[in-house]
C-alpha cells in the first residue's frame, strides 16, 4: 500500500514539472453520455498520445461564473437544457390546464399535494382525503422485443390513490372512518379483489375498503388504540352493507372514477411544477 501510493507521488510530481501534458482537459461535450466511472476521470485516453494522468489539485472542474455565488458546471449547464425540453414536453401532454370539477356538490380544498372534498348531506359531514404523492402505479417490466412502442400504444399514466373516507354525524364525538384504495389487477381493469360478487354481477366495485374505525372527529392521525376492522377476513354481508352505506352518500364508482381524473390532473400539475422549481434551483435563478 505504501509502496503504490509512492509512486502515485512521484508520478504527480513529474506531471506538475512537465510542461507537455495539459493542465486541464478540455470539457466534455454536453450530449454525450456521462460517465461517473473513475477510469474516465483520471484517463484522457489512448489515441491522445498522452501519458494517463492521475486525479490531482491541478485538475479543475469545468465551472462558469454566476452571481449568485453558487456552483455551476457544465453538468449543471446540460441538465438545465434537458429540464427545459421535458418541461415543453409535459405541458404538450397535460391533459387539464385546471383541475376538473367533481359532480355531487363536492367542495376542493388543497394543500400541496394533498386534497380534500367535503360534502353537507341531510346534517352529516362527509370528508375525502388523499395525497397524490406516490399514487402512479409501477409500470410493469415489458418483453425486450416488445419494448419498442408508438406514443399512442404507451399505457397512460393514472393516479389512483388511497383515500380517507371521514362520515361525521350531528352530536356525535366520534367519526366513522373508512380507509379505502384501488386495487390492483392483472388484467387492466379495477376490478376489487375483495367485493366478493358473484359472477352475474352488473358491476364491480373500482375500488375496496381496507379498513374502518371509529377516530375522534378531526384527528389527522390515525389512533391506534381505536378497534380497527380489517376487510380481508371479513362477512361479505357486512361489507356489502358497508360498500352501500358510502354510496348512499355519494362515494360510488362515479364518485372513483371522477376521483382518478382529479387525482391524475393533480399529480401531473405538481410533476410540471417540480420540475420547473428543479430547472430554477439548478439555473440558481
Amino acid at each position: 500500500m505504501l509502496k503504490s501510493v509512492s509512486r502515485a507521488v512521484q508520478l504527480a510530481a513529474r506531471l506538475s514539472l512537465s510542461s507537455s501534458a495539459p493542465a486541464v482537459r478540455p470539457a466534455p461535450s454536453l450530449r454525450r453520455s456521462f460517465s461517473r466511472s473513475f477510469w474516465s476521470l483520471s484517463s484522457s485516453g489512448a489515441a491522445s498520445g498522452s501519458r494517463p494522468r492521475l486525479l490531482t489539485a491541478t485538475r479543475a472542474l469545468p465551472t462558469l461564473s454566476c452571481g449568485c455565488g453558487s456552483l455551476h458546471t457544465e453538468g449543471d449547464k446540460a441538465f438545465a437544457e434537458f429540464l427545459t425540453d421535458e418541461i415543453k414536453e409535459e405541458k404538450k401532454i397535460q391533459k387539464n390546464k385546471s383541475l376538473p370539477k367533481m359532480s355531487g356538490g363536492w367542495e376542493l380544498e388543497l394543500n400541496g399535494t394533498e386534497a380534500k372534498l367535503i360534502r353537507s348531506l341531510s346534517g352529516e359531514k362527509v370528508t375525502i382525503t388523499f395525497n397524490v404523492n406516490n399514487s402512479i402505479p409501477p409500470q410493469l417490466e415489458e418483453d425486450p422485443e416488445h419494448a419498442q412502442k408508438s406514443p399512442e400504444d404507451e399505457p397512460e399514466i393514472v393516479s389512483t390513490p388511497n383515500f380517507v373516507v371521514e362520515v361525521t354525524k350531528p352530536g356525535v364525538k366520534s367519526s366513522l372512518v373508512f380507509d379505502c384504495h384501488f386495487p390492483e389487477d392483472e388484467v387492466g381493469g379495477s376490478v376489487s379483489e375483495q367485493t366478493g360478487h358473484g359472477e352475474g354481477e352488473e358491476e364491480s366495485d373500482i375500488f375496496a375498503i381496507r379498513e374502518v374505525s371509529f377516530q375522534p372527529e378531526g384527528d389527522v392521525e390515525w389512533k391506534e388504540t381505536s378497534y380497527t376492522l380489517n376487510t380481508d377476513s371479513l362477512d361479505w354481508a357486512l361489507y356489502d352493507h358497508l360498500m352501500d352505506f358510502l354510496a348512499d352518500r355519494g362515494v360510488d364508482n362515479t364518485f372513483a372514477d371522477e376521483l382518478t381524473e382529479l387525482s391524475t390532473a393533480l399529480e401531473h400539475q405538481e410533476y410540471i411544477k417540480f420540475l420547473e422549481d428543479l430547472s430554477t434551483f439548478v439555473k440558481c435563478k
